[in-house]
């Protein structure tokens, strides 16, 4: 291979893994699985290892990942940062008011306040008597990256407050972004120095923020733009959102200055079409708009669902489109057999990143679009969605563009497959015995939520089934010491660690169990429920459709998967083996309706509890019949609140729910458990 081609190889690698990157870390969005971004790094490592010259320090090889978490401290934001519910169309936000006036119980005209979202990366800065002492990333919303001292470099985020009167600790919550300007001539240089290009502002932010060394992150045209509040202690603050913003602004924190507030849905909708028309025009990228009630008396009354407030609302702009033509069909198999033609794309930048994969879904959606290889095709990438092709350019089709065919058999394994009535999705019918379910399967069977067997990754997974050292999930058990050691990158320690954690996993509960085998339709809360139901997994085994749909959360397609899944005699023979290898459970003992003592209670969990896990707590209010709910209503019964118990406490404490601490927790389930 010639010089320009092995550099041409080169470039095109790092940027299709640093899209990869971008998607999985920071969209959590991944478009390929593992094995398939395994092969892109091994073979660009391989190129570098034997090119050393065309090293660079933006190579993907020169660091841990596009997110290294483990490059900083880690915070708990004391309240949460939580996402926003979208809307895509008037309708949608003709709803949204009509849901909040439902919930207020009032007809009365709303005010928002309407701010452009901004393309970047929410943070949280913490100032204690006006000085900066914390800036965090959002990370999950509950738990986020010490940045302090990257934040600290950003031009206009204020070390120490303007004016006076601020509480003495206060949190600014806001948005890191590169302007349009910045990030070109950012561009321009990486392009003179011969290195890779960033794909649009936000990764170029976002990548800036987490820089281990705060120099080069100062050396990057970062700006901070502020539009929420989060924790205030011994002070006071206005009492609307816009009034807020004016506050932060005479601080001297920057605010948007194309802010406005707005009475009632028409005039978000005005609002919406003047920053439609007015997008391009902007210094920086935004994907929409954000509009919140403006007033924080209703924000409090109206709440918050799952990790959304009711009050707010992210409307974006219409889906961004692009042509591109349509190369190849690939086929993968996905951990419950599904087998899904993946379209490979000419590489198009669209939607604010740079596009090579589309989803097709099924055949059937082929066929409705009457698409072939070859084709000029339009694709759709709306909001942080895998993009889709929406239409082909029949008028633009190539002589020798190819119909695409669904394998008559398994593109992994060459086993049959099959389509089951009433489904669109053609499945392999190999299970364990497919090499692409069995890696998928015995991922999700060490699994925290299933097995919880620490120390076995992904990566481990994929080359013990490579190695044939592991053909079956009994196999896991079977493993030896030296069969580890004598791997790549592992050695005795990390051996025996492995080792120990799957003796330890053999200790387990039933429920736990039945969601680690897989089975299609099989949740946690359903496995938790059937579980409970009938105690035993023989029992569970020999069940009928009729009897698993006495189960609550198990409907036709959930018992008729359970019933298929038990017919089988070599999935019978594997938990046989498993049992057989030490893999067991305390007895669940099986009660009656009448013997469930919380039953009809509705309870809710919230904060940090110190002696088990809210998981553990939610497990045994439910073996006692309560229903354990996400978010606190009339309907609430009690509400247990330990440290850092934020809006739902306040909640509780608003409409009279009793609320009770982790020892009159523990004190009242020593009442009922024996």
């Amino acid at each position: 291979m010639v010089a320009d081609e092995i550099t041409q190889e080169t470039n095109k690698l790092r940027e299709e893994i640093e899209t990869h990157n971008y998607r999985y870390y920071v969209l959590d969005d991944p478009q390929v699985p593992d094995a398939e971004y395994d092969r892109l790094m091994n073979r660009l490592k391989e190129i570098e290892g034997a090119h050393p010259e065309l090293i660079v320090p933006s190579s993907p090889t020169q660091r841990v990942g596009a997110k290294p978490v483990d490059d900083f401290e880690t915070v708990k934001h004391e309240i949460p940062m939580l996402s926003l519910d979208n809307a895509f169309g008037e309708q949608d936000m003709v709803d949204f008011e009509k849901r909040i006036k439902d919930r207020l119980k009032s007809d009365a005209e709303l005010e928002f306040c309407c701010e452009p979202k901004l393309d970047g990366l929410a943070i949280s800065l913490m100032y204690e008597n006006g000085e900066l002492v914390r800036g965090a990333t959002r990370g999950d919303g509950a738990v986020g990256e010490d940045i302090t001292l990257n934040a600290r470099t950003i031009s206009n985020v204020p070390l120490k407050l303007r004016a006076s009167g601020w509480p003495q600790l206060v949190e600014v919550r806001g948005e890191v972004y590169m302007p349009k300007a910045g990030f070109e001539k950012l561009n321009k240089q990486q392009a003179e120095k011969g290195e890779k290009l960033f794909v649009n502002p936000r990764n170029a932010a976002a990548g800036a923020l987490r820089q281990k060394d705060p120099s080069l992150t100062a050396k990057r045209p970062l700006q901070f733009c502020c539009y929420s509040l989060g924790l205030v202690q011994n002070g006071e603050m206005p009492d609307t959102q816009i009034e807020i913003l004016n506050t932060f602004k005479s601080w001297g924190l920057k605010t948007n200055p194309d802010t406005q507030v707005v009475k009632g849905v028409d005039g978000c909708l005005d609002y919406y079409s003047q920053m439609e028309q007015k997008r391009n025009q902007l210094d920086y990228e935004i994907d929409g708009l954000v509009f919140k009630i403006n007033s924080l008396a209703l924000q409090q009354e109206l709440g918050f669902v799952s990790r959304a407030p009711r009050w707010a609302i992210a409307h974006k702009f219409p889906a961004q489109e692009e042509m591109t033509i349509l190369e190849k069909v690939e086929f993968q198999v996905g951990r419950t057999g599904a087998i899904t033609p993946v379209a490979r794309l000419k590489p198009v930048f669209v939607g604010g990143v740079t596009v090579s994969n589309a989803t097709l879904h099924n055949s059937d959606e082929i066929a409705r679009l009457g698409v072939m290889e070859g084709d000029t095709v339009v694709i759709r990438r709306a909001g942080d969605v895998i993009p889709q092709i929406v239409k082909v350019i029949e008028e633009k089709r190539p002589d020798d563009a190819s119909e695409i065919k669904f394998p008559d058999a398994c593109p992994v394994c060459d086993s049959a497959v099959e389509r089951v009535e009433g489904e669109a999705v053609v499945r392999c019918t190999a299970g364990l015995f497919c090499e692409a379910q069995r890696k998928e399967g015995i991922k999700h069977f060490v699994s925290r939520k299933a097995m919880d067997i620490e120390g076995l990754g992904e990566k481990l997974i994929d080359v013990l089934v490579d190695q044939k050292l592991i053909t079956k999930l009994s196999d896991l058990y079977k493993l030896e010491k030296d069969q580890l050691a004598n791997l790549e990158r592992m050695a005795e320690k990390s051996a025996q660690n492995v080792l120990d954690a799957l003796e330890k996993s053999k200790q387990t509960t039933l429920p736990k169990f039945l969601y680690a085998l897989g089975i299609r339709e099989v949740g946690e809360a359903t496995a938790r429920n059937i579980a409970n139901h009938f105690g035993s997994l023989t029992d569970i085994a020999n069940a009928t459709e009729e009897q698993l749909l006495q189960v609550d959360d198990v409907g036709p397609v959930a018992s008729r998967h359970l019933v298929n899944f038990f017919s089988e005699r070599h999935n019978r023979d594997e938990i046989n083996e498993l049992n057989a290898l030490g893999i067991q459970w305390p007895t669940i003992e099986v009660k009656q309706d009448s013997e469930l003592p919380l039953k009809d209670q509705t309870w809710v969990v919230t904060g940090k509890l110190e002696t088990m896990g809210r998981d553990d707590a939610k497990a045994r209010l439910q073996a006692l019949g309560a229903k354990v709910a996400g978010s606190v209503s009339k309907k609430t019964t009690y509400l247990v609140a330990g440290p850092g118990a934020g809006s739902k406490l306040t909640k509780a404490t608003e409409l009279g729910i009793e609320v009770m601490d982790e020892q009159v927790f523990l004190d009242r389930l020593a009442q009922y458990e024996p």
